[in-house]
């Protein structure tokens, strides 16, 4: 297969895709994009002979929200391979926003995902990706090196992956104090159904994609008490797939919050109903940041948050140090592209 080769999505956003002001949500644009790098890398992996195979998604790269897009518009999106490992694959997607009613079109997203074959006889087994023709050496060269730092940055978050958060369906206003990590920490419960799932029984990655930007919302907006969007999503690995029947407790809590932004830390633990015995387990981590915008779409200042101890100020410290790193790095790439 050659680079070049696309897949093209579109649909038109309805009322059930948006909050209450028409923002569409952040979960929305990521399933769709997860929808088409599904389709191109499971059609990819499958144009060799042998066992046939479904592109499981193994992680997302930061994902920045460039505008808002709202209700009435229609989301293009498309998605293209750019690298293939021996056993992995890179499909790179952009998604565009297209005001029908004018034809004002604009980028709202970019995205890098990673996908895995794995064989439809042998759930277990990863199948080898085809290899695909690049451009230019130099093209193949810098594909490899994000190989590389992909692959470095899943083992060393596999590491930290292990801490258990109880879940919190409804913080316990009597007793917490707005602001602080309690009082928004939330929590929702998911039963996996097949709808929520590939040809292997897995869920979609981007089902729980969805699921994390919906309680990280709920946490940004118990905390703002404004309208809140997704600013960005830093990346996202899979460390474990997640199995039809199982019930997947999606939780997240507040880290850090400078004056225009706050980021919220969000795990998903799947339990197994049938196959209990193999207990509960940590399937996914992500940090996500919003903003708060008043009526007009303007931004609005986040309201700082109450640490409590010291395992917060930790947190918090470690935020600040991720936020300062995206917005040097935005910088930099604002500067290259002048």
């Amino acid at each position: 297969m050659e680079m070049g080769s696309k897949q093209q999505l579109s649909r038109i956003m309805r009322p059930d895709d948006a909050n209450i002001v028409g923002n569409v949500h952040g979960g929305t644009i990521l399933k769709m994009i997860e929808e088409a790098g599904c389709i191109i890398g499971t059609r990819h992996c499958n144009t060799q002979p042998g066992d046939r195979c479904a592109a499981q998604l193994a992680r997302v790269e930061r994902t920045d929200f460039l505008y808002p897009m709202f209700i009435g518009e229609v989301a293009h999106v498309s998605a293209e391979i750019t690298y293939a490992s021996k056993h992995s694959v890179e499909v790179q997607v952009h998604v565009m926003s297209e005001n029908i009613l004018t034809g004002a079109t604009k980028m709202t997203n970019r995205a890098a995902l990673w996908y895995v074959p794995f064989s439809l006889k042998n759930v277990d087994n990863v199948t080898e990706v085809p290899p695909i023709k690049y451009a230019s050496l130099e093209q193949e060269e810098e594909g490899k090196k994000r190989y590389e730092a992909q692959k470095m940055e899943r083992l060393e978050t596999k590491e930290r992956n292990g801490e258990l958060l109880m879940p919190v369906s409804a913080p316990d206003r009597t007793t917490k104090e707005p602001y602080t990590v309690g009082f928004s920490q939330s929590s929702l419960i998911h039963l996996v159904g097949p709808s929520d799932c590939t040809l292997h029984g897995f869920v979609h990655g981007g089902v729980t994609m969805k699921l994390m930007d919906e309680v990280a919302g709920i946490v940004a907006a118990r905390h703002c008490k404004t309208n809140i969007v997704t600013a960005s999503v830093d990346a996202i690995n899979f460390h474990r797939k997640i199995m039809k029947g199982c019930v997947v407790t999606v939780s997240g809590r507040a880290t850090f919050a400078s004056n225009k932004s706050m980021e919220i830390e969000v795990f998903v633990d799947a339990d197994p109903l049938i196959e209990a015995e193999k207990g509960k387990y940590r399937a996914v981590t992500a940090f996500f940041t919003y903003i708060s915008l008043d009526k007009q779409g303007k931004p609005l200042p986040i309201p700082s948050m109450k640490l409590e101890g010291d395992e917060e100020q930790r947190r918090f410290e470690d935020g600040k140090m991720r936020y300062l790193q995206n917005k040097a790095k935005r910088l930099a790439d604002k500067e290259r592209q002048q």
